[in-house]
C-alpha cells in the first residue's frame, strides 16, 4: 500500500516576474552642530556619513555580499552613495541613481534644523508626529506628492529588474512611505527604520509583499539609536 501524500507548509517563493527589493536605510550621517548648517544638494540637506555610519556601511556590505544581487540603487544624496560603496566594491557593481527615491523635502527645516526641532520637541514637530504629516513643516513637500514621487521611483526600479534581486539604499522617510503604501497602513507606521537597517519588499505590478522590516542583526554592537 502506498504511503499517503504529505503536504508541507507553504514556503514563500518570489512570483514569476516580481522584483525582490532590499531597502537599506543609509548609515548614520554627520551630527548637526548648533549654528552650523549641513550642505545642501538641490535644496536637500546633504551630510556625509559619520564615522559610525561608515562602520555601519561596512557591516551592510559584509551582510549582503553573498546575496545574488543584480543591481544597486542610490539617491542623489551622498549618504546613500557612501553607504552603498562597500557593497558595490565587493560585488563589482556600479550603483545607479534613482533621484525620485531621495528623502522627503523638509522645507524650512532642511540643512539640519529638522533634527534640532525634533530633539527640542518644538510644537510643530510634536504636531507633525501626532498628525503623521510632513507638510506640517513650513514649506515641506506635500504628503501626497512625496508618496507619488517615491512610488514612481520604485516603479522604475522594478520595471527594469523583473525576476531579480535589487538593493536600494535610501532614506528613513522614503522607506516609511513605501512600506506604508505596501501595507495600506498609517502614514508613519514604518517611520522607525534604523540607520543601515534592511527591509524587504517583493513587488509585482500592484502586488507588494512586505517580507522584512528593520533587520539590524548585522549591526550589533554598532547599531544606531
Amino acid at each position: 500500500m502506498a504511503d499517503p501524500k504529505q503536504f508541507r507548509q507553504y514556503r514563500f517563493e518570489r512570483p514569476p516576474g516580481a522584483t525582490n527589493i532590499l531597502l537599506v536605510r543609509h548609515g548614520e550621517s554627520e551630527p548637526v552642530i548648533e549654528g552650523q548648517d549641513h550642505e545642501l544638494k538641490d535644496g536637500h540637506g546633504d551630510p556625509a556619513l559619520s564615522p559610525e555610519g561608515r562602520v555601519q556601511a561596512e557591516r551592510v556590505g559584509e551582510r549582503l555580499a553573498g546575496q545574488p544581487i543584480d543591481a544597486i540603487y542610490v539617491t542623489t544624496l551622498r549618504r546613500t552613495a557612501e553607504t552603498a560603496a562597500p557593497l558595490a566594491d565587493r560585488l563589482g557593481i556600479e550603483p545607479r541613481v534613482e533621484a525620485d527615491l531621495r528623502e522627503v523635502y523638509l522645507g524650512e527645516w532642511e540643512a539640519g534644523l529638522f533634527r534640532q526641532k525634533t530633539a527640542e520637541r518644538d510644537p510643530l514637530a510634536v504636531r507633525m508626529w501626532t498628525e503623521q504629516s510632513w507638510e506640517v513643516i513650513p514649506g515641506a513637500e506635500k504628503d501626497a506628492a512625496f508618496g507619488t514621487r517615491v512610488r514612481t521611483g520604485l516603479d522604475r526600479v522594478t520595471a527594469a529588474h523583473p525576476d531579480q534581486l535589487v538593493v536600494v539604499v535610501a532614506h528613513g522617510g522614503t522607506i516609511g512611505a513605501l512600506l506604508s503604501q505596501a501595507t495600506h497602513s498609517q502614514p508613519f507606521a514604518f517611520a522607525g527604520a534604523d540607520n543601515a537597517s534592511i527591509s524587504e519588499l517583493v513587488v509585482l505590478d500592484d502586488r507588494w509583499i512586505l517580507r522584512r522590516f528593520n533587520d539590524t542583526s548585522h549591526l550589533d554592537p554598532v547599531s544606531s539609536e
